[in-house]
């Protein structure tokens, strides 16, 4: 499962990096770190955009302000991408109404850290 994170950081206080932290422990290992500001986190090289990354994103998490994720949004529709996990925090009413209106598959209200892995599983697979 090819997992992208939006907002990751090298910042060890941030939900950022504590989320890449928490799916490399859980054994998440095709990581994708998405933020312009660095080469590499955790051994994972990071991207500077969606767009950059060379294999097929399974499920994107965005750990970013909303205004960021309704402009990365775009970018999910265009390539073709359909599971979303917004982070607490990372939603809003345009983001939602853009998930409903691209048919996309999308968590609101729901941290990723909690989730089991099976739950994410199935959370891709729906």
């Amino acid at each position: 499962m090819n997992i992208g994170i939006l907002g990751a950081t090298a910042k060890k206080n941030k939900y950022g990096y504590k989320v890449l932290k928490n799916l490399k422990k859980r054994g998440f290992d095709t990581l994708y770190p998405i933020n312009p500001n660095y080469e590499e986190i955790e051994g994972f090289k990071c991207y500077d955009d969606l767009k950059s990354i060379p294999d097929k994103i399974d499920l994107l998490v965005f750990i970013v302000p909303p205004s960021v994720g309704l402009r990365v949004l775009r970018d999910v529709s265009t390539l073709g991408l359909k599971n979303v996990w917004f982070q607490p925090g990372a939603e809003s009413k345009e983001i939602e109404e853009f998930c409903r209106k691209y048919n996309l598959n999308y968590s609101f209200y729901r941290c990723i850290m909690v989730a089991d892995d099976e739950e994410i599983e199935k959370f891709i697979k729906s």
